[in-house]
């Protein structure tokens, strides 16, 4: 990194009406030979936790060694290229009984839900993790998804309510995060600007206008003072703002609810899952990239889902494939599911790596925990669970590990191990008992 003696502040905004954006890390926003440079350069820790439901095919996610340069298997083999900064963890469990609730419930805290009427959980690792890293980002975490469960009610196994599966997030025991599912409700989150309102949603739709246009101004003024370096690193971000947006737009034009004009509530699923997954794939990545956050919880799809997969092979809903009954068509379209969910992963760890951020890469920075609540969805098993953490966590991860664990260890001594990681010293979460070191 070329630490400038000339100086902007880190929060500096690009403002304009309805609009304020967040910039990356520059040059000038350090001033030389400080503190601040040295912290600057080392890198600010990222934590994120992806979710993916109804478990895997294990025989074809295990890795075969547990030596450095082990064997991927199957599900795991899009990560390989990374492999530097890749842990797998194997023999982990949550307590609970069979279930699908239970699984994304359980899995950030090790907490048993309350039944009935109660709806009660646990602070889960990414709200302890944010009260620690996130108090000065413009918001403390994001939680976002693919899918909800808004429409069902009632109970999802046993009494345990079908409410615990829209969220893997709880800010207190009796406070669950909602995930955002709109990637449009998220972008006008991170960069609208208290000025946004619903008006001015309307007339950008209605005139497919940019956000950025507003702050054209305040770029050209901004850019006067930096050297050829930052105005080519804030040019690119604004540029894959700009992409962005534009795949939103797109993606409300072909939405069938766009017919309808913008709402209050500005429209922006997009009916393809691919799309829909990799926009707010994209939109976390920025968001750490302009310091919007530093904690990101992101349901990939949800238990009980029933989507389908024709793109890779799947006609089969989700749900019904998991209880393959041990059908070998149904466990190799489980397995399709799982390599391409992995695949998108993997896709999204490359854009972090491409990132410049300090002296290394916005993946250097990062501690991102993957995997599920269940392992053998046949059967609702919740041990030997599909688990990695990824990144190098501002130097404080190595990784080409396999690090396997005796069977049943709860998976939350792994997050308890998370939290030193994140300069965290606790010796209980849930339902811990003792650590894994990372």
């Amino acid at each position: 990194m070329f630490i400038t003696k000339k100086h902007i502040e880190r929060r500096t905004f690009l403002k304009g009406v309805g609009a304020a954006i967040a910039l990356p890390l520059l040059d000038s926003m350090i001033p030389a030979n400080t503190a601040l440079a040295q912290t600057a350069a080392k890198g600010q820790l990222r934590a994120g936790f992806i979710y993916i439901p109804m478990g895997a095919q294990m025989p074809q996610w295990a890795p075969i060694g547990d030596k450095p340069g082990f064997k991927y298997s199957r599900i795991l083999k899009p990560l390989e290229p990374m492999r530097q900064y890749v842990n797998v963890i194997t023999g982990t469990s949550i307590n609970a009984e069979n279930g699908h609730a239970i699984s994304n419930s359980m899995w950030l805290n090790g907490t048993k839900p309350g039944r009935g009427t109660e709806i009660r959980s646990g602070t889960t690792v990414d709200q302890v993790i944010a009260q620690k890293i996130g108090q000065d980002t413009t918001f403390p975490s994001l939680e976002i998804a693919t899918e909800d469960h808004a429409s069902e009610l009632g109970s999802c196994g046993g009494d345990i309510p079908c409410a615990y599966m829209n969220t893997i997030s709880w800010r207190t025991p009796t406070t669950p995060n909602p995930m955002e599912l709109n990637p449009r409700v998220l972008f006008e989150r991170m960069f609208g600007g208290d000025g946004a309102t619903a008006a001015q949603r309307a007339a950008r739709l209605r005139d497919n206008l940019s956000i950025l246009d507003g702050v054209t101004a305040s770029a050209n003024d901004l850019a006067k003072n930096l050297d050829a370096r930052d105005k080519a690193r804030m040019n690119d971000y604004l540029e894959n703002l700009r992409e962005i947006e534009r795949r939103i737009s797109k993606a409300e034009k072909q939405n069938t609810e766009s017919a309808y004009g913008a709402p209050n509530a500005p429209v922006g699923i997009p009916d393809a899952f691919e799309e829909h997954a990799n926009l707010l794939f994209d939109l976390w990545a920025i968001a750490f990239q302009g310091n919007i956050t530093r904690v990101v919880s992101f349901m990939l799809a949800r238990e009980l889902s029933t989507r389908t997969y024709p793109q890779i092979g799947v006609p089969d809903g989700h749900h019904p494939v998991s209880h393959h009954q041990n059908d070998v068509q149904r466990m190799e379209m489980q397995a399709k599911i799982n390599t391409y969910h992995m695949e998108m992963f993997a896709n999204f760890l490359s854009k972090l790596k491409a990132m410049p951020d300090g002296d290394g890469n916005m993946l250097d920075h990062s501690m991102i925990l993957y995997g599920s609540g269940m392992s053998n969805s046949n059967v609702h098993a919740h041990d030997g669970l599909p688990i990695i953490v990824v990144g190098g966590a501002a130097g404080k991860l190595k990784g080409d590990r396999h690090i396997k664990v005796k069977n049943d260890t709860p998976l939350t001594n792994l997050l308890v191990g998370m939290l030193d990681v994140a300069g965290i010293r606790t010796d209980h979460l849930g339902d811990s008992a003792g650590r894994i070191e990372l």
